[in-house]
């Protein structure tokens, strides 16, 4: 198959935490991030389906915590998500 993504991936380990009403808030790793998404491991928290909306917040910056972002899981896989960011 094909690379189909329009955005390269850079491997990228920080903490994020997600708020969704279905989890609360829980703070997760990112595996790798790009120009439109970013992708977390989960496992072994249960995370929303696919659609859903999510806010997500990087944790531990310089200074504090990062700008809050709007994500959708656009990908489940075993292990983690894929989200898209949402432009505001």
């Amino acid at each position: 198959m094909a690379e189909q993504r329009k955005h390269p991936r850079i491997p990228m380990k920080c903490k994020v935490k997600v708020t969704h009403p279905d989890v609360g808030e829980v703070i997760v790793n990112t595996r790798d991030i790009s120009d439109g998404g970013i992708f977390l491991i989960t496992d072994p928290v249960e995370m929303p389906p696919v659609g859903s909306i999510v806010d997500g917040q990087v944790q531990d910056m310089p200074g504090g915590e990062g700008p809050l972002l709007k994500l959708e899981i656009v990908r489940v896989e075993p292990g983690g998500i894929g989200l898209r960011f949402i432009n505001a």
